[in-house]
């Protein structure tokens, strides 16, 4: 393949509140934890060939383009940081093609492999335990993929993850699932899984399943990504959940108060336009922040405000692989613009912001794993702005990004190098 996978303006610095049928009236980004309960209740592509791209959907126009208009705010890439990476790099465990990682109250980790193995890890890798095997359909990009331990993991023991599956009646889709983790000593499993979320429609393909999640501060909701399957046209199809972040209860049920409901699109969507969304997190302020692949050129992360269009595959900043132009985003186009884009890409594959101590420079900052780059990514975050921070070069393809509980910064390997995909451990230098 090419790179990685084998309304009205708000004000910057802004949130919103819901108000029943429009989106949004505003709250200062400093209260948005305390207040974002209240506010809802008031209101890497792939190896396989490209699909042709498809005429706009009606429906979905923008703005007229000004010709010759400047393009929205924004920072492309920058050079690779050069020298002594400021961390001190340790392998812990191997893995065959893990793909995401999360960790326990008690330091152990649980790690996902792409062909339905999730493992149950101890603090130091040392040792580890199958606690379920998913069927899954791992062919392309598929397979098992994010896990999220549940706002209330302490009382319920709740572990929500993604994952591909062949339809029925033919094609795939992303599927959201969730159960209990059983920790009893020797017995540990995962038991009463069930399927809670499934993507709509089934397509045919291997590719852009997304399948990210990322639990609201308030931990009543869950934002989960679902990739426009290299179909497109579903990314502004307003009845289809592909190509758009969701937003859900913590049953699978589209949330109440969601923006584009009373628009008739599927009531589960939060923002539509997307590509490949590999990433989603919220800092601390309640901003919510997603990555995605762009297509040859224009990788992007993107500040997601509910109800917007970003715009694919009507606007991006890269081009088809078989070299068409897209229009780039322009401040006129009605589309929302990346705070950061790439070109060269970077292949994002996992996504972090960082509040932890002991790198207290780089708190508040996103970090993101390059596949193709074969790189870990740093993202200065200021409010609602973003800018290129750091490029540090790993030499293997990074799948993802975690912070672990002593402030560690955790990486997991799309293997090469003879490996099957090593997790890594980086710590400051002594």
């Amino acid at each position: 393949m090419s790179k990685g996978e084998a309304g009205n303006p708000l004000p910057a610095g802004a949130l919103w509140t819901m108000v029943p049928s429009e989106v949004p009236s505003l709250i200062k980004p400093s209260l948005a934890a305390a207040l974002f309960a209240s506010a809802l209740a008031a209101g890497a592509c792939s190896a396989e060939p490209q699909q042709q791209a498809p005429a706009r959907p009606q429906g979905t126009e923008p703005a007229a383009r000004s010709q010759g208009a400047a393009a929205p705010a924004g920072t492309a890439q920058g050079p690779a940081t050069t020298g002594t990476p400021p961390f001190t790099i340790t392998p812990v465990a191997d893995f065959d093609a893990p793909w995401a990682m999360t960790f326990l109250p008690d330091r152990r980790m649980l790690v996902t492999e792409k062909k339905g193995d999730m493992l149950l890890v101890a603090a130091d890798g040392g040792q580890r335990r199958t606690v379920a095997t998913i069927p899954v359909d791992s062919a392309g990009q598929g397979g098992l993929m994010d896990v999220v331990l549940a706002p209330d993991f302490g009382r319920s023991k709740r572990v929500y993850f993604s994952y591909s599956a062949a339809c029925e009646t033919g094609g795939k889709r992303v599927v959201l699932a969730r159960a209990m983790l059983d920790l009893q000593p020797g017995g540990e499993r995962l038991r009463s899984i069930e399927a809670i979320f499934r993507g709509d429609p089934c397509v045919e393909g291997d590719g852009h399943y997304s399948g990210r999640i990322a639990f609201s501060p308030d931990g009543r909701s869950l934002f989960f990504t679902n990739g426009e399957r290299q179909k497109f046209a579903p990314a502004q199809d307003k009845a289809a959940t592909l190509g758009k972040v969701l937003r859900l209860t913590l049953d699978g049920k589209p949330a109440p108060g969601n923006p584009l409901a009373t628009q008739g699109f599927n009531p589960a969507t939060w923002s539509y336009g997307h590509r490949n969304l590999l990433g989603i997190a919220f800092d601390a302020s309640g901003n919510l922040w997603e990555q995605e692949m762009g297509p040859k050129g224009g990788d992007e992360i993107n500040l997601i405000v509910a109800g917007r269009n970003y715009g694919w595959p009507n606007a991006s900043n890269g081009s088809h692989y078989d070299g068409r132009d897209i229009p780039d985003h322009v401040a006129s186009d009605g589309y929302e613009a990346p705070k950061v884009w790439w070109n060269p890409v970077i292949s994002p594959g996992g996504l972090m912001i960082y509040s932890g101590t002991m790198f207290p420079q780089w708190r508040g900052d996103a970090f993101i794993g390059g596949l193709s780059s074969q790189a870990l990514v740093r993202v200065d975050l200021n409010g609602t702005s973003a800018s290129k921070g750091d490029q540090w070069p790993m030499g293997a393809r990074i799948r993802e990004v975690e912070q672990g509980p002593d402030g560690a910064i955790w990486l997991l390997e799309d293997g090469g190098r003879g490996s099957g995909g090593r997790l890594l451990k980086l710590t400051a230098p002594r």
